[in-house]
């Protein structure tokens, strides 16, 4: 007994646990009879199991090794099986993978039935091998409907849904055999998948002949193969002329819905699912929470949450990974993160769903540490984990973590995935690895539009001038551009300001027929502003069908970056009126325009509006209203609002920086600076030039140099052209013009006007005619035209009282037709601007108003002041 009792566990790996009462079969049935004993060695009743059984228990457990050993022990025992026997281990070696075994056991049958046949054919379309699927089914003697609905299903798992349409007719044709509910529901599936609705339309047909309409298995794949032909109305009424309708119905009228983005009619249908008191079901949640994510719905989708909790749905890790997708795409990523913490079984969906929601979410780096747990579990990884992976690293600017991803997935298939493949270009792309980037482009076998795009956006966000030469390419290799691919190609035109290229893509996107589209019609507009063409960009606003935000605030960003702040402005508030509700960009647009003309009155206004809006709390709406409250005088409430900021990043931190700095308070621009360094916060170009102005205007020129140089040393950071101009404006008002002179001169770049012109005007306060005239002329090298080269000179020279050389230059500018640029200044009064130039007499009431600077003038003589002629000119 005790050998009968390792017999069973070195054979079957079993603990024989159930006691069952001692029975007795045929001797040819039994596969043994094995008892054990219990430890007072007391006999128990005898456990016997047949071959069939354990054949039986190894399929449902994908047992193999089990399976072989009990193979093995029936060949050995000389046992004859019976054809349900070996049906039975045809079936055990068929769900274990192992089909040559099957295949051998097959051919040694005598007399297989139907049942051998139609697990061949199954097997064999399982495994993809459809052409030996194909001969077992020739070679059948006597088919019947398994054997015809194992073939059509087969070709439609193999993807091949037109020859799965084809044996329907066959079948159809033979008739021998008469259809099933399967046989419509697996033939509607493919219809489905090729999108074939004449086809579908007409096997409808046949289930209304045969009588199949009210069967509520193939009526329910009738209305599924209409909706994802895109014709929902037809599914809808097919619906509704169902005489029963079980859950399977419901979810499927409802992913239609979802599939056909009648999103709240999907939605209305669950309510009236409800209703009807139909129970719910892990597909029906599926489409109810993607429903959700489309519409941006966080709280609408947290009562589907509660309302699967209750239904004891909570903890199913399909329903979870669903809800947990649709708080990721809601940018409700906290939640999200609660409910992957709260699944027990976390699957590779619901990775993937959290890994793609962070780095859809900014937060590249959360990304990768849930791809890194990825890693370390027995779960292993998909096209998908790798492609959320790459955009985590495109996020956080990753490009070391990148590569190591990418080293990982060229030692799987995947590197091979056109998918995964554009996600590694667009990181590389994303990371300013644009060398790398092009390399992956080249090295591909297969390009789709996707490829394109991501290459030319990796060009245009590099600054790279193949930009336009790729669009050339794409348009030779026959790829019809997409909206995406002009965004890009038309961003590189305003980056270049190049109107005749992007003139001509404007006649491309019309005759594309997107010249109308939302998009494009707002990177058009944006391209038309800068390259100057507002005029062109205002009418081309007007013309867009549906003026969606992104087109309110590509007109508005293009007015304020061309410093046409009124325009900027009169467009906010048509787009007030027409009921757009404003984002944390448009807010940030206008508070600029505000600061640009020191508008306060409107900022405060728009500031009420963002604590309505609850956008307080937005770093890029902090930093606009800090540095608008500075440049419209109010430091108070600079401070105020920077000090209320409960998040700070480097722009934040650069605002308040440049807002002591503007307004003289050098210390406290430079004590900003030393609470960055406390704070971790790393300074950039932005934060130097804030800090170099604050220590020209308290004269501090040793700690000038020091930051200056730190730059390169201390943070690399290469000083561009405004630190230069700082640090010339430093070194010349301390009176070391020389040495502000050769540091133009040693400069890595060449020297722009603004630099040589704030030189002039350092040369005048010191009377240094030579280095003056040096930089005079440099500037007027760079712009002959220049009259406020002409001025400044005239002026140094009337200081040191050469009067020859202040008659020379006033020639000069006559001949020339050169006049000193007027000067312009403006006024709010109850919310109208008021501009004005020197001279200027197109004002309505402008007779009134130097009718008044009469009086002021006559004032100011009577206080005794006098003008200083010489500086008038």
């Amino acid at each position: 007994m005790q050998m009968a009792s390792r017999f069973s566990k070195r054979f079957f790996h079993v603990q024989l646990k159930h006691q069952l009462p001692n029975v007795h079969l045929k001797s040819q049935l039994i596969l043994c009879s094995i008892s054990t004993f219990t430890q007072e060695n007391q006999p128990q009743p005898f456990y016997k199991k047949t071959f069939s059984h354990m054949f039986q228990e190894c399929s449902i457990g994908r047992s193999l090794e089990p399976g072989r050993q009990a193979h093995a022990r029936m060949v050995v025992s000389g046992f004859k099986p019976t054809t349900f026997v070996t049906n039975c281990l045809i079936q055990m070696y068929i769900k274990c993978s192992r089909l040559e075994c099957a295949c051998k056991v097959f051919d040694r049958m005598s007399e297989p039935d139907r049942v051998s046949w139609n697990a061949m054919i199954f097997g064999y379309s399982k495994s993809g091998k459809m052409g030996s699927a194909l001969s077992f089914f020739d070679l059948m003697p006597a088919r019947d409907v398994i054997s015809w609905n194992s073939l059509i299903s087969g070709y439609l798992q193999n993807g091949n849904c037109l020859k799965s349409v084809e044996i329907f007719v066959l079948m159809g044709r033979d008739g021998a055999v008469a259809y099933d509910e399967t046989t419509f529901s697996v033939v509607l599936k493919a219809c489905s998948g090729q999108e074939e609705y004449s086809v579908g339309r007409q096997i409808h047909g046949v289930v209304v002949k045969l009588g199949f309409a009210g069967d509520v298995v193939t009526g329910s794949a009738v209305l599924d193969m209409y909706a994802k032909c895109k014709n929902l109305d037809e599914s809808l009424r097919f619906f509704d002329a169902m005489p029963v309708k079980n859950w399977v119905s419901w979810s499927a009228i409802i992913a239609g819905c979802v599939q056909n983005s009648e999103l709240i009619d999907g939605l209305e249908l669950f309510k009236e699912m409800q209703r009807e008191g139909i129970g719910v079901s892990q597909s029906i949640y599926a489409s109810v929470f993607r429903s959700c994510a489309s519409l941006s719905a966080s709280r609408l989708g947290s009562q589907f949450h509660g309302h699967a909790i209750k239904s004891d749905f909570g903890a199913d890790t399909i329903v979870s990974t669903a809800m947990l997708d649709m708080y990721a795409k809601c940018d409700n990523l906290l939640n999200a993160r609660k409910v992957f913490d709260f699944l027990g079984n976390h699957n590779l969906q619901s990775y993937n769903a959290l890994i793609t929601g962070y780095a859809r979410g900014d937060r590249g780096s959360e990304g990768m540490q849930l791809f890194l747990r990825l890693l370390k579990s027995d779960l292993g990884f998909d096209e998908i984990s790798l492609s959320g992976a790459f955009s985590a690293c495109a996020v956080m600017k990753g490009l070391l973590e990148g590569t190591q991803v990418h080293g990982l997935a060229i030692k799987t298939p995947f590197h091979y995935n056109i998918c995964v493949t554009n996600a590694i270009l667009d990181m590389y792309g994303k990371c300013g690895a644009l060398e790398e980037a092009c390399r992956i482009f080249d090295e591909m076998e297969r390009r789709d539009a996707v490829s394109w795009n991501s290459v030319i956006a990796a060009c245009e966000q590099n600054k790279n001038k193949e930009t336009l030469l790729l669009f050339v390419r794409m348009l030779r290799s026959r790829m019809e551009p997409d909206e995406f691919t002009y965004g890009s190609v038309l961003k590189a035109c305003a980056g270049e300001q190049s109107l005749h290229h992007g003139l001509e893509i404007h006649g491309r996107v019309i005759k594309s027929g997107m010249g109308l589209d939302s998009f494009v019609g707002s990177v058009l507009v944006d391209m038309y502003c800068k390259c100057g063409a507002v005029e062109e960009a205002e009418k081309l606003h007007y013309r867009i069908e549906e003026q969606s935000l992104v087109s309110w605030n590509a007109i508005i960003s293009g007015f304020s970056s061309t410093e046409q702040s009124e325009g900027a402005q009169k467009f906010f508030s048509r787009m007030l009126e027409m009921g757009i509700e404003p984002d944390n960009f448009t807010y940030a647009t206008v508070l600029d325009t505000c600061s640009n003309v020191a508008n306060i009155g409107l900022g405060k206004q728009i500031h009420a509006q963002i604590i309505k809006q609850d956008l307080t709390s937005d770093v890029y709406i902090t930093s606009t209203l800090v540095d608008m409250y500075s440049k419209c005088g109010n430091m108070e409430d600079s401070v105020l609002m920077f000090e209320k900021s409960p998040d700070r990043d480097f722009v934040t931190w650069n605002a308040m920086a440049c807002a002591y700095a503007h307004h003289g308070y050098g210390y406290e621009a430079l004590n900003i600076f030393e609470k960055m360094q406390i704070e971790r916060v790393p300074p950039n170009h932005a934060t130097f030039v804030a800090i170099l102005r604050a220590c020209a205007h308290i004269g501090l020129v040793e700690e000038a140099l020091h930051y200056f140089n730190s730059m390169k040393i201390e943070y690399g950071l290469n000083p561009q052209l405004e630190h230069y101009s700082s640090m010339v404006d430093i070194l010349g008002r301390s009176g070391r013009l020389v040495e502000a002179l050769k540091l133009i001169q040693e400069m890595p770049f060449e020297a722009d006007d603004v630099i040589w012109r704030t030189l002039l005007s350092i040369c005048r306060m010191h009377g240094n005619v030579e280095v003056a005239e040096e930089a005079a002329n440099y500037l007027l090298w760079l712009d002959p035209q220049d009259s406020s080269a002409y001025v400044l000179l005239s002026n140094i020279y009337a200081d040191a009282e050469m009067w020859d050389q202040v008659s020379k230059m006033r020639k000069i500018m006559r001949r020339g037709g050169m006049k000193k640029e007027p000067g312009c200044s403006w006024i709010e009064i109850q919310s109208e601007v008021h501009m004005f130039l020197v001279g200027d007499k197109a004002h309505m009431r402008c007779k009134d108003i130097y009718m008044n600077l009469d009086l002021l003038f006559d004032e100011m003589k009577w206080d005794g002041y006098v003008p200083d002629e010489e500086q008038l000119y």
